[in-house]
């Protein structure tokens, strides 16, 4: 599939690029898993190879993510944890809503912060933040700086592996498996100490 879309990708005009790379990032934030990062790597070898610029490329993306974000905020302070029920956000489960809210109420704004860099549950995040009633102006700036400097780190890394950019998709593989895996015990570890504090009550 990647590679087809690299075809594509190849055979469109500077503002096609452009517009693909806001629409990976923004799809990622409401219908994941999808592959933005190894497609925003992909587009960084179109910088790399002078295609496109590397400063529009990053414009388009960030506002993207941002964009995309703010949607996701604006369905969960819609719709609220009603999205747990729903067969339309099979990600979203009540177990990982009470555990991003256990992050807020804990780290506040540098989940947001660190949200682009959390393999597995950044569309959670986003969801998350509306539900939770998030100070939305606080939350998008913090979302902007998060998605820039992400998203500048995979455009940067296509750009300069160039062909290489499978190598990249490797490590991106390994880094989602490591978070998810941190986040997974770290979420055990909650939930051990969560019930070990209600038996002492």
């Amino acid at each position: 599939m990647i590679e087809s879309i690299i075809v594509v990708l190849q055979q469109l005009p500077a503002e096609g690029i452009l517009a693909m790379a806001f629409l990976f990032a923004f799809v990622e934030n409401l219908f994941p898993p999808s592959p933005s990062d190894v497609l925003l790597v992909v587009l960084g070898t179109l910088v790399g190879a002078e295609i496109v610029g590397f400063v529009p490329t990053l414009i388009a993306a960030t506002s993207g993510s941002v964009l995309g974000f703010t949607a996701a905020y604006a369905l969960g302070a819609r719709y609220g944890e009603r999205l747990a029920d729903s067969p339309l956000v099979p990600f979203i489960t009540r177990d990982l809503i009470a555990r991003v809210e256990a992050w807020f109420a804990k780290y506040h704004g540098l989940i947001v912060l660190g949200n682009r860099f959390l393999a597995g549950t950044r569309a959670v995040v986003s969801f998350v933040a509306g539900i939770t009633r998030q100070p939305f102006s606080r939350t998008v700036i913090l979302c902007a700086i998060s998605a820039t400097a992400w998203n500048a780190l995979l455009i940067y890394a296509g750009s300069a592996v160039g062909e290489n950019w499978r190598n990249i998709d490797g490590w991106l593989s390994v880094y989602g498996w490591v978070v998810t895996g941190l986040i997974v015990v770290g979420g055990i570890i909650w939930y051990i100490r969560k019930r070990q504090r209600r038996s002492q009550n």
